[in-house]
């Protein structure tokens, strides 16, 4: 199973004076055209997912919809899991996708250090390994997913994969 951790894009400052509350902050307008072109590199590179779960935060949702139109995907599908919000326990996460073994590849949105804990967890270490930049992906290859046991076969910054794109 391949699974693909994404980082919301670049969303409204937390110092903003117009800023709503945490899961309400939606992305830029700069950080919707970035994570565009993110998931149109991520298409380019021939990335499909059979399964899209989100954090349900304003941000995230609207970063795997921006991916979902890219990798034609329907963005009705997107499933919403309270197991991709910051602080949320990794292990749990993995043996919520233990239940789904059909699917073989898997996009995952959430917020950081949530998604570095995800890749840590998937690695088997018991540190964040990962500090991914906002619309950043990770690709792990599991062998197994609860315990999860991966490698890591990609860590990739939002500037290479909008160059994927170009």
């Amino acid at each position: 199973m391949q699974i693909y951790v994404v980082r919301h894009g670049i969303a409204i400052d937390r110092e903003n004076p117009k800023c709503p509350p945490d899961p309400e902050r939606y992305l830029t307008e700069e950080g919707i055209e970035k994570t565009t072109l993110v998931a149109k590199g991520m298409a380019a590179l021939g990335v499909a997912g059979e399964l899209f779960l989100s954090s349900p935060y304003v941000r995230a949702m609207q970063t795997a919809e921006i991916f979902a139109v890219a990798l034609d995907y329907p963005k009705q599908k997107i499933r919403q899991t309270d197991l991709l919000l910051p602080g949320a326990e990794p292990s749990a996460l993995f043996r919520e996708l233990a239940k789904d073994k059909r699917s073989s590849a898997i996009l995952l949105f959430g917020h950081a250090p949530n998604v570095d804990e995800v890749v840590a967890t998937a690695l088997a270490v018991k540190h964040r390994i990962t500090s991914m930049k906002k619309a950043g992906v990770a690709l792990l290859e599991l062998k197994r997913i609860s315990p999860p046991s991966a490698e890591l076969i990609w860590l990739a910054t939002p500037k290479l994969l909008r160059k994927a794109w170009r």
